[in-house]
């Protein structure tokens, strides 16, 4: 469930913040409107929230200044680690994955931001049926994440990176999970969710899906 880039995380847990604020030039483009962005899957978040890969808790901070209640779910023990001290006790941080995770209270929204790539399609259907089971009617999926609009335009920005010199991010590219709008669309509908899809910037999109 994505647990094999944990150790990636642990590296670049101390340089992370740095990385998502534009430091990087490799990766400006695929966190532009950071900030914007994340705002906004923090306003469409409701009632009791469950954050998957919340990291170093950008979002979950943005969640918490609304008076929402938070428990996050990180498996790399460096980035729970800066976060519980970022956060200074506004929300409760554990360990563990999107699929693997205990929870004591109702769940009426389940957000992430730049980490579900990390499971492969078949992962991403086993975890959108398991939030389906989870969540009350009403309950939203809020997911900010890089996708595609189909597998040309995925393909295209890898040869983009390539070209531009971005070894590194067309690496990543091709090493993750990247998926596709429609894919993603038929997941959240074959289970009981109407979703939506915004735009973010040229990698990353906002999914929003409403249990019925």
């Amino acid at each position: 469930m994505g647990n094999e880039f944990i150790e990636l995380f642990e590296e670049w847990a101390k340089t992370y913040d740095d990385t998502v604020t534009g430091h990087d030039e490799e990766y400006k483009d695929v966190f532009l409107y950071y900030d914007k962005l994340l705002q906004e899957v923090a306003d469409r978040a409701e009632g009791n929230v469950l954050e998957f890969g919340p990291g170093t808790g950008n979002l979950t901070a943005k969640v918490v200044a609304r008076g929402l209640s938070v428990t996050g779910v990180e498996p790399s023990k460096s980035m729970r680690e800066i976060a519980v001290v970022k956060l200074e006790g506004r929300a409760n941080i554990i360990n563990g994955d999107f699929m693997h995770f205990i929870v004591d209270e109702q769940i009426d929204t389940i957000i992430s931001s730049y980490a579900f790539h990390h499971l492969t399609d078949k992962e991403k259907a086993e975890a959108i049926e398991l939030y389906g089971k989870l969540l009350p009617a009403g309950g939203k999926i809020v997911f900010a994440d890089t996708m595609y609009e189909n597998v040309e335009a995925y393909k295209k920005a890898i040869a983009d990176a390539t070209e531009k010199g971005y070894h590194n991010l067309a690496e990543d590219l091709q090493r993750e999970y990247y998926t596709t709008i429609p894919i993603l669309r038929e997941m959240m509908v074959n289970n009981g969710f109407s979703v939506s899809f915004n735009r973010c910037n040229d990698f990353v999109w906002i999914m929003e899906g409403v249990k019925a």
